[in-house]
């Protein structure tokens, strides 16, 4: 099949699209929203369906818009992939979808699904994944050595706005422990530098390594003895989740329903409960590195059906169920 995306910058053409094109079909990306360019695009490409995903450029008012247009006029199926469920469904995804009128939604969050069908519209859950291209083992990179390394941005405001957001659960639970014991933490990510109040403690500059490009986080993960992952929800699972896993990481992350639901702690990652969990594990684990090994060798086993390549069967699978294509 071919599948056109609405999509810009780098990070999302490695996720989706890599996983259609892994399971053999035609993708075209295209992240000039020009009305003429798009429908001209749409002619040549004769797309079977086409999507766009999460909250980028092309989705300011205007260029939904110039989507909803597009896709209307050309009769090809749209599908939007909605990610920023539930913490911004109101706020953001279901104006969206209410402007760009998509064929069906598929959303990370399983009970907006629920919501979703309840108010008319053609939806399903699916989670993220990991490539196979992007997120595999490679050999340990001095560059990107870490005892213990986190890769993720802050999200201050985040924080800021959401005060009961469970991701200030995982930062208390993972973070702050270690940083008070002064066990020095790698930061690969935005805005650390912006987080004193929220961890009571100011990361030394050499911790702070900013933004990474997303391509080279396996590096760090291959390179790392422990990562740490946060979790911003309890009943979801953060993409890094996925992504670290499958690169053969050692994750010791928040002990929530959705890591318990998929994995099992001390056999594919480990888990926390609590500030002390934290500081006796990571202890534990710096010095035993052939468990660590045993267990980050293991996690790739728990992604059976985790793939992108396996998202895009899925996707394809169930639009043929609805008759979308």
């Amino acid at each position: 099949m071919r599948i056109l995306f609405f999509l810009s910058g780098t990070m999302w053409r490695h996720t989706l699209p890599e996983g259609f094109i892994e399971a053999g079909h035609e993708v075209e990306i295209t992240d000039t929203l020009d009305e003429e360019m798009i429908k001209n695009k749409m002619l040549q490409f004769n797309p079977d369906f086409s999507m766009s995903l999460g909250w980028g450029h092309e989705q300011i008012t205007k260029n939904q818009l110039i989507i909803r247009r597009c896709v209307k006029t050309s009769k090809v199926p749209h599908i939007y992939w909605s990610i920023e469920d539930p913490a911004f469904t109101f706020s953001f995804s279901l104006p969206l979808i209410q402007r760009v009128q998509p064929d069906f939604v598929f959303s990370i969050c399983p009970y907006i699904v629920d919501f979703y069908r309840k108010i008319g519209i053609k939806s399903a859950y699916m989670d993220f994944g990991f490539s196979h291209k992007i997120h595999k083992p490679v050999n340990y990179d001095k560059a990107y050595d870490s005892s213990i390394s986190l890769v993720a941005n802050a999200y201050p405001n985040v924080l800021k706005n959401h005060p009961k957001h469970y991701r200030h659960t995982s930062i208390k639970t993972l973070i702050i422990p270690l940083l008070k014991n002064n066990m020095r933490i790698d930061f690969w990510g935005k805005d650390w530098d912006k987080m004193d109040s929220y961890l009571d403690f100011h990361i030394p500059k050499e911790w702070l390594h900013g933004y990474l490009y997303y391509r080279d986080a396996n590096k760090v993960y291959c390179s790392s003895k422990i990562i740490l992952g946060l979790q911003n929800y309890p009943n979801q699972l953060t993409q890094r989740t996925y992504e670290i896993l499958a690169s053969g990481g050692f994750l010791l992350t928040s002990n929530t329903p959705a890591v318990n639901r998929l994995f099992k702690s001390n056999e594919h990652l480990i888990t926390s409960s609590s500030v002390e969990d934290t500081v006796a594990l990571v202890n534990y684990y710096l010095e035993n590195s052939d468990e660590r090994q045993k267990i980050a060798g293991y996690g790739k086993t728990a992604l059976s059906g985790c793939s992108y390549k396996d998202k895009a069967d899925y996707i394809i699978e169930t639009l043929k169920k609805y008759r979308i294509i």
